[in-house]
C-alpha cells in the first residue's frame, strides 16, 4: 500500500529534528538546582490528578498524607518512566542496527538515545530528591519488558514508544504550567516536554509511514502488542506500595483507585491524543480492545470509529 499523503520525507524530518536538538537540549544535572529545598505544605502534582482524589479514603486522609501521596505517585511514574526509557533505548539501538548509519534518520535515533539517557538520570535524581524508593514494575511486567525489548521491531517499536511518551507528555504539560505544585516537578516536566516533543514527532511519522504497509496478519499482531503495552504501562504507572508509604493498606487503596471515576478520567484525559492518533492509523481494534478498556485509558464501552460507523 502507498505511504499516506502528507508524510514528510524521513531524512528531511530527521534533519529538522537534529537541528532542533542542537538548539534545545538540556543537561539536567546543571539545568536544575538539585540542592534547592522542597517547599513545605505543597503538592507535587495537582491533587485532583491523584489516584485517590474524591474517594472515601481521600476524605479521611490528612492534608500531609495527601501531599505525601502525590510525592510518591510522581516518584512512581518517574520510576516507570526510567524502566520504559531503558526498553526504548534498546529498541532504538536494534532499529538502527539494520539501517544506514550515515543517514540523518539513524543519527537522530542516536540523538534520541542520548536524550533518554539524560532523562533517566533526571528522573532518578528526582526520585532521590523526593526521598522515595525506586518503584520498579512488578516481576511479570519486568519480564514482559524484557521480551519486548528483545523481539519488538518495526512499527511496534515506534507505536509502543508513543504510549509512554504521549501519556507522560500530556501529563507533564499540565504540571509545567501549574504554579501551585513543587517547582522541581515543574522544572523536570518542562525539560522533558521540550525534548520529548521531538521524540513524539519522530515516532509518529514512522507509524504513519509504516501502518499502511502492514498486511492483515501484521496489523492484527501490531494492534494486540500495542494494546498489551498500553495495558501494562497504564496499570504500572502507580505502584501499590505508594499507598503503604502513606500508611494505607495497599491492596484496598489500589482497588479503590482503579474504581475511582476521577482517576479514570485523568487517564483518559492524558491518553486522548494518543488514542486519536492510533484511531487515525487504524491501530485500535481486534481482541486487544478488551485490554484497552481494562487499562482505563479509554471508557469501558469504548469502540473504535470503524465499529461506530464513523
Amino acid at each position: 500500500m502507498p505511504v499516506k499523503e502528507g508524510t514528510k520525507d524521513r531524512e528531511l524530518t530527521a534533519e529538522r529534528l537534529l537541528a532542533a536538538s542542537a538548539k534545545n537540549s538540556f543537561d539536567p544535572l546543571t539545568e536544575i538546582d538539585w540542592d534547592a529545598p522542597l517547599l513545605p505544605d505543597t503538592f507535587f502534582i495537582d491533587e485532583k490528578r491523584c489516584t485517590l482524589y474524591g474517594t472515601r479514603t481521600w476524605e479521611r486522609m490528612s492534608r500531609q498524607q495527601r501531599i505525601d501521596l502525590t510525592r510518591h505517585e510522581v516518584a512512581s511514574t518517574a520510576s516507570v518512566g526510567i524502566w520504559f526509557e531503558v526498553i526504548l533505548m534498546q529498541l532504538l539501538i536494534r532499529h538502527a542496527y539494520d539501517q544506514d548509519m550515515t543517514s540523518r534518520h539513524v543519527q537522530y535515533a542516536f540523538t534520541e538515545i542520548a536524550d533518554e539517557c539524560r532523562h533517566s538520570t533526571m528522573f532518578g535524581r528526582m526520585v532521590e530528591k523526593f526521598e522515595c524508593p525506586n518503584y520498579r514494575p512488578r516481576r511479570h511486567a519486568h519480564e514482559l519488558g524484557r521480551l519486548m525489548k528483545t523481539v519488538g521491531m518495526g512499527i511496534q517499536t515506534f507505536a509502543c514508544a508513543l504510549i509512554a511518551e504521549e501519556i507522560l507528555d500530556t501529563a507533564q504539560r499540565e504540571m509545567m504550567q501549574d504554579e501551585a505544585i513543587q517547582p522541581l516537578t515543574r522544572n523536570v516536566s518542562r525539560i522533558h516536554v521540550i525534548e520529548e516533543a521531538r521524540h513524539v514527532r519522530y515516532a509518529r511519522e514512522e507509524v504513519i509511514r509504516r501502518a499502511p504497509r502492514l498486511n492483515k496478519a501484521e496489523m492484527a499482531l501490531t494492534r494486540l502488542i500495542i494494546a498489551r503495552s498500553a495495558h501494562v504501562i497504564s496499570l504500572h504507572l502507580i505502584h501499590p506500595e505508594v499507598y503503604a508509604a502513606v500508611g494505607l493498606d495497599p491492596k484496598t487503596a489500589r482497588r479503590e483507585a482503579l474504581a475511582n471515576p476521577h482517576r479514570n478520567q485523568t487517564m483518559q484525559d492524558w491518553a486522548k491524543r494518543l488514542v486519536r492518533f492510533f484511531e487515525e492509523n487504524d491501530l485500535m481494534g481486534g481482541p486487544g480492545l478488551a485490554l484497552w478498556r481494562r487499562s482505563g485509558l479509554v471508557p469501558r464501552d469504548y469502540r473504535p470509529p470503524a465499529a461506530r460507523g464513523v
